[in-house]
């Protein structure tokens, strides 16, 4: 399956500091419906992301009923992003 979508990237100063790209409602929905035969555990959804020419794998994060996707240093490298910079995200998930 694959989504196409687009947020800014925000920063998350937790314990390990991360960036991500929040899911919109409607694609959270979708992915919801088969996140029950996709999930690894802990409602973690294994997935390809591409922004711009970059494409890595990662796991979304389930987070207030919806998903966030992780933004890897790799990404940020490579696609010059930075807080605040809006996106276009594709995300694949192997259905």
């Amino acid at each position: 399956m694959r989504l196409r979508f687009s947020g800014p990237v925000w920063f998350w100063r937790g314990p390990a500091p991360f960036h991500f790209v929040t899911v919109p409602p409607t694609e959270a929905a979708v992915i919801a419906e088969i996140s029950p035969v996709v999930t690894y555990g802990w409602g973690m959804i294994p997935a390809s992301v591409t922004i711009g020419a970059t494409t890595v794998t990662t796991a979304l994060w389930p987070k207030d009923g919806g998903y966030i996707v992780p933004v890897k240093k790799a990404l940020q490298d490579a696609e010059a992003l930075a807080v605040d910079d809006h996106v276009d995200v594709i995300l694949d998930i192997d259905a």
